[in-house]
């Protein structure tokens, strides 16, 4: 028995009048990310690691921006993955387009950190290594010479 493969849908297949809403997963209603500033030193690393203690949440960057990214569905999302409220639906929700829709998007970031051990690391190599501080311990005081 062979297996038929369904084919996926891409924004070029939809016919004229057809709307990208009716064939997608909603995407766009299923997290929301905040940029936030761009850590420089510890304690920015630390806010983010704190961040990542939580459940559903995230942190990416992309094009030297960073981002949290808060997994989590829209309370009016329904079951046929349309809004619930669209006639009343947030201004946010009425400036998006489907011009720059996730609906094809692969969901690649410059960097996607899920873990606070996986930040933790990372601050690790850009901040405790930086080129014009040593690594290494002081040398310890010499013994004194005895008689």
């Amino acid at each position: 028995m062979s297996k038929v493969r369904a084919k996926v849908l891409s924004v070029a297949d939809l016919q004229p009048g057809e709307v990208l809403c009716d064939h997608c997963a909603a995407k766009c209603c299923r997290y929301f990310a905040l940029p936030i500033e761009t850590p420089v030193d510890l304690e920015d690393f630390e806010f983010i690691r704190w961040y990542l203690l939580h459940e559903r949440a995230s942190v990416f960057t992309e094009d030297e921006t960073w981002y949290l990214l808060v997994h989590t569905v829209c309370r009016h999302l329904g079951d046929n993955n349309l809004c619930g409220i669209y006639e009343t639906r947030p201004q946010i929700c009425r400036d998006y387009t489907t011009d720059n829709c996730e609906f094809d998007d692969q969901w690649t970031y410059d960097q996607y950190f899920e873990t606070p051990e996986q930040i933790a690391e990372y601050t690790e190599a850009v901040i405790a290594k930086r080129p014009d501080e040593n690594i290494r311990s002081l040398p310890p005081k010499l013994l004194p010479i005895l008689a």
